[in-house]
C-alpha cells in the first residue's frame, strides 16, 4: 500500500498507534499542540514544516517564507488558548541558493518572532539535494483553566469562525496574522468548548473538531464569510486560512457577538452552524490533504 492510498489523518493514526505516553502528557498526538503538565500550567509543543513547491513556490520572497514558517506554529498555539515562547528552526537548502536568500528567510522569521514574542533559540542547517525544507519546533504555555482542545464541543454548541475564508489563492497564506490576541481574549472572557485553527480548510478541520468532540455538525453554507471573489466551494476546501474555528454554548453566543464587535471591530466573527448528534460527519468535498493532493 502506498501513502497516496490513505488520507493524511489515516497515516497519522497508523503512526501514533505505536506511541506510549507517560502521566506528564495530558494530550499527545491528534490536537493542534501536544500538552504537557508543567507545574501550575501546561506546556505546549508544536512542530511544523514548509516545503518548497508544496507550501510556497520557488519565486516566493524568502522573507515571506520565513514569516509563514513561524506563524503557522503560532497559529496552533493560539488554537489551544496559549502563548508562544521559544522556537528552534531547521533549514535544509541547496548550496546553490544565495547567502542573501537565507538572510532574507531569517528576516521574515525574526519579524514574526518579534511581533508575537517568540525567542529564536537555536536550530540546525543542512544541505538539501532538492527543494528547500524548513521545520519549526515551538514551545508555548497556557494556564490550566484556559486550555482549549478539539475535544470539548457539545451538541447544540454554536460554531464560529474568525475572519474570512478562501483567501489563500490570492496570497493570504504568505502574510496572514495568527489570531493569537483574539484567542487569548476569547479564553479570558468566555468558556470556549473546542477550538481548531483552519489550516487544511474548513471541510477538513471542522470534521476533525466534531470527531474529537464525538458530535456531528451542520453549517449554513450561505453564511460562510468568504474572501472577495471566493466561491462557497473554495471557502470550504482551499485551506491555509489560519483562522480560528470554535464551539461555544448558545447561552453566551449573543454576548460574544456583541463584545467581539466592540473589541475587534475590523475582524469579522461569523456563526456558521452548530454541533449536532453524530460522530464527526464529513462534507461531500474535503480540504487539503498532503498525500491525496
Amino acid at each position: 500500500m502506498k501513502l497516496s492510498e490513505l488520507s493524511e489523518d489515516a497515516i497519522v493514526e497508523r503512526i501514533t498507534r505505536q506511541i506510549r505516553l507517560n502521566d506528564r502528557v495530558k494530550i499527545g498526538p491528534g490536537d493542534d499542540c501536544a500538552v504537557i503538565l508543567e507545574g501550575d500550567h501546561y506546556q505546549l509543543l508544536k512542530a511544523d514544516c514548509v516545503v518548497e513547491q508544496i507550501h510556497f513556490s520557488p519565486e516566493t520572497a524568502a522573507h515571506a517564507v520565513g514569516w509563514k514558517a513561524l506563524c503557522r506554529t503560532i497559529s496552533d498555539i493560539a488554537a489551544m488558548g496559549g502563548e508562544p515562547l521559544d522556537a528552534v528552526i531547521t533549514v535544509a537548502v541547496s548550496r546553490e541558493r544565495t547567502v542573501d536568500w537565507l538572510s532574507q528567510l531569517y528576516v521574515g522569521l525574526r519579524k514574526a518572532a518579534d511581533r508575537y514574542g517568540v525567542n529564536l533559540v537555536g536550530g540546525e542547517t543542512s544541505r538539501s539535494p532538492g527543494p528547500v525544507f524548513i521545520s519549526v519546533a515551538l514551545t508555548g504555555k497556557v494556564e490550566k483553566e484556559r486550555l482549549v482542545t478539539r475535544r470539548g464541543g457539545a451538541v447544540g454548541d454554536r460554531l464560529y469562525v474568525t475572519g474570512k475564508l478562501g483567501g489563500s489563492i490570492k496570497g493570504k497564506h504568505l502574510s496572514f496574522e495568527p489570531r493569537l490576541t483574539e484567542a487569548r481574549w476569547l479564553t479570558d472572557k468566555f468558556r470556549v468548548h473546542a477550538m481548531i485553527d483552519v489550516s487544511d480548510g474548513l471541510a477538513s478541520d471542522l470534521p476533525r473538531l466534531a470527531k474529537a468532540s464525538k458530535t456531528g455538525f451542520e453549517i449554513d453554507r450561505a453564511a460562510l464569510p468568504r474572501s472577495e471573489g471566493c466561491s462557497e466551494d473554495a471557502a470550504l476546501a482551499d485551506g491555509e486560512d489560519y483562522e480560528l474555528l470554535f464551539a461555544i454554548g448558545t447561552d453566551v453566543a449573543q454576548t460574544l457577538e456583541n463584545s467581539w464587535k466592540q473589541v475587534f471591530p475590523n475582524l469579522p466573527l461569523t456563526c456558521i452552524g452548530r454541533l449536532t448528534q453524530g460522530n464527526g460527519d464529513a462534507f461531500a468535498q474535503s480540504g487539503y490533504d498532503h498525500f491525496r493532493g
